[in-house]
């Protein structure tokens, strides 16, 4: 088969099992650069010279359901965090209202499933750190209310509760509150989503949880020494714990070789001004400047495919998808620069010798069925117990 035809049958897959994507932050993007304003980044049109995402791209590469990164950055704390991720939502909020021929609310498996129906992009939520709902469980119950279906437990600094897998641990994994914060997700229905958190933090979750788990943007640490990344041991864990271990896109986490050069352009940066994590056009521009000088290790669609193949082998098909991570980060491999690329990913998995039914559950199955499978265990908590009160020990 030519790489043409190989390209066509992916495209033909994804029309029927588009793909579910666990991470993508559009909403911070948005707030970033045009405050929220939809009328000065309407992704209905074309938005290529800005953003990642857009509606036309979405469609063009085969996405089906997408969380929505409601995200807030962590040096925002307490009140100032919980605001700023009432405000992520209701961006998500007025995207679904603005563009309802493409994008549909999205709170259940059953919601995914008839949104794929009816041609419309299942829209989903995921908070991104645990210092969003600012150490209350109430807080948390609040935002499931509101939609969000899964929360990441940290982002990239240890939080009270919880140690990150980029910051120094203070716990050694989960403290008590934070086992209670994920029996709490388990009892309202809330995915616990390990991306971001250390290893320890991972295994204590594993070793709670009685709902499947997911990352939503975390790759094989075995193929990238990163640690951001899912050692083999924590991969080997998922089939019992029904979770979904979702590859990311960025490639600092994903190619050896760009681990350093990232580091060296963060700290650019930084000593012009900017946050490692900006990419407003200034700080695109300085990373450009930069790359001109220091030319950049380019990760390309075979990398991604490189850590799904060792995922796979670990974990197993049945628990592995893709989160790609689009709008959240300053760089993206070669073939994969947008969200119009997922054709070319599946189009290696296929040069590879993936099935089509293998290919279906990375994209859509998975996802799909590690939230259904959630709700149940909701279901039979709810039941049986009411909202947990338990507090933060100072």
């Amino acid at each position: 088969m030519s790489a043409a035809q190989r390209l066509g049958e992916a495209r033909e897959l994804l029309a029927e099992h588009p793909v579910v994507d666990g991470h993508n932050d559009l909403p911070w993007a948005l707030r970033e650069q045009v405050r929220y304003d939809l009328d000065r980044r309407d992704i209905a049109a074309d938005q290529s010279d800005h953003l990642h995402t857009d509606l036309p791209r979405l469609r063009a590469g085969g996405v089906g359901a997408q969380f929505w990164s409601v995200y807030v950055r962590s040096d925002y704390a307490g009140d100032e965090a919980v605001s700023a991720t009432l405000e992520q939502i209701d961006l998500v909020d007025q995207m679904i209202a603005r563009y309802p021929a493409d994008l549909v609310r999205a709170l259940t498996a059953d919601d995914m499933e008839a949104a794929r129906a009816e041609g419309r992009i299942a829209s989903l939520m995921g908070a991104e750190g645990g210092h969003c709902v600012n150490n209350s469980l109430a807080t948390l119950r609040a935002l499931h209310r509101l939609g969000v279906r899964y929360m990441t437990l940290t982002h990239n600094d240890t939080i009270d509760w919880a140690d990150s897998a980029t910051d120094e641990p203070r716990h050694g994994g989960l403290s008590g509150f934070g086992r209670e914060v994920v029996r709490e997700m388990n009892r309202v229905g809330m995915l616990v989503d390990l991306s971001h958190v250390a290893a320890t933090t991972m295994r204590d979750a594993l070793a709670v949880s009685a709902a499947p788990v997911i990352f939503s943007h975390s790759s094989a640490r075995a193929i990238c020494d990163h640690p951001r990344n899912i050692p083999d041991d924590v991969l080997a864990l998922l089939p019992a714990n029904g979770g979904v271990a979702m590859a990311t896109f960025v490639p600092k986490f994903i190619l050896p070789e760009a681990v350093a050069w990232t580091l060296a352009a963060d700290e650019n940066l930084r000593a012009h001004g900017f946050h490692h994590l900006d990419t407003t056009p200034e700080a695109m521009a300085l990373h450009r400047a930069f790359e001109t000088e220091r030319p950049r290790p380019v990760a390309t669609a075979a990398t991604v495919a490189d850590h799904l193949d060792h995922m796979r082998e670990v974990a197993g098909v049945d628990h592995i998808g893709i989160g790609g991570d689009y709008d959240g980060t300053a760089f993206t491999p070669a073939g994969l620069d947008d969200v119009a690329g997922y054709p070319n990913l599946i189009a290696e998995l296929l040069a590879r010798g993936w099935s089509r039914a293998d290919l279906a559950k990375l994209t859509w199955s998975n996802a799909v069925r590690a939230l259904r499978d959630a709700e149940a265990v909701a279901r039979e908590l709810t039941a049986a117990r009411g909202p947990s009160n338990v507090v933060l020990q100072p």
